[in-house]
């Protein structure tokens, strides 16, 4: 079985099986601050672990495949190197703008781990073509009071690969039922630039020659909407475990596109990480 992580993958589902056991809890032990940036920990900080998703074969597709996911990264005060759960992706690098006990923003250059689509993943994508690794840069924040945290990120293609910008915002509400256990759950949305939607979920006219699909060119829009419902167990005070089931569902221009089979998403996934 292929081991492939695709571009939607990273920006959608990624983020939500990493944030529960991210490097956020390195923050943990720090109380709340008097002053801005006061909560950024000193010293160096590491997460290492695994994940694993069941998910679509492609953003559309009816098969369905596993997805190994390395969790590795590093904090120093403010920097920060690695895995980036506010922006769902395992390869970045950063640094925080600003963070206090309730906001934070922090600027990104991230790349992509695994190559984001090769047309050898299902035999709907022969002669679309593969799409090529690429840097990006952007932004990601969230405001969190109490029991609720809103999430967002921007990310554009900065070495010309064609893969425009994508634009992440998400909500959601936290439980304790015991100090080891949370339970977490709500709503997202991912947007696309016009750029982004067609070399994802477009069929151009060379493309549409190869592989007898028709011509789709979509615009720009809100390219899915999904829920997703996590928990994750302390262990200890460094070992976590989790599990997230995100729903997703395709709509817009994208979901009109030739190459998707099925509109509705669902992805599973398991992690176990360990913080030091």
């Amino acid at each position: 079985m292929k081991v492939r992580v695709h571009h939607y993958s990273k920006y959608l589902l990624l983020g939500a099986i990493l944030c529960a056991g991210s490097i956020d809890a390195m923050a943990d032990d720090v109380t709340a601050p008097a002053s801005p940036n006061a909560m950024l920990p000193d010293g160096w900080h590491f997460t290492v672990g695994t994940g694993v998703l069941s998910l679509p074969e492609y953003p559309g597709a009816s098969d369905r495949k596993f997805e190994p996911i390395p969790l590795l990264g590093a904090s120093n005060g403010r920097y920060f190197i690695g895995t980036v759960p506010e922006a769902n992706t395992p390869l970045g690098m950063g640094a925080y703008l600003y963070k206090d006990s309730h906001w934070q923003l922090a600027a990104l250059l991230s790349y992509d781990f695994i190559q984001p689509r090769d047309q050898s993943d299902d035999a709907r994508l022969q002669g679309i073509g593969d799409i090529s690794r690429t840097a990006h840069a952007g932004l990601f924040g969230s405001y969190t009071l109490d029991w609720f945290t809103a999430r967002g990120s921007v990310m554009t293609d900065i070495l010309g690969k064609h893969e425009g910008t994508v634009a992440t915002l998400g909500l959601e509400g936290k439980y304790q039922p015991v100090d080891a256990l949370t339970l977490s759950a709500g709503p997202g949305l991912t947007w696309g630039s016009s750029q982004y939607n067609r070399t994802f979920y477009g069929v151009d006219p060379g493309q549409s020659q190869r592989s007898g699909l028709p011509e789709y060119a979509p615009g720009a829009g809100v390219a899915s909407l999904n829920v997703s419902v996590k928990a994750d167990y302390r262990l200890s005070r460094q070992w976590d475990v989790g599990a997230t089931v995100i729903a997703a569902r395709l709509r817009g221009d994208v979901s009109g596109s030739p190459i998707v089979e099925k509109k509705t998403q669902l992805t599973y996934g398991l992690f176990s990480s360990y913080r030091f």
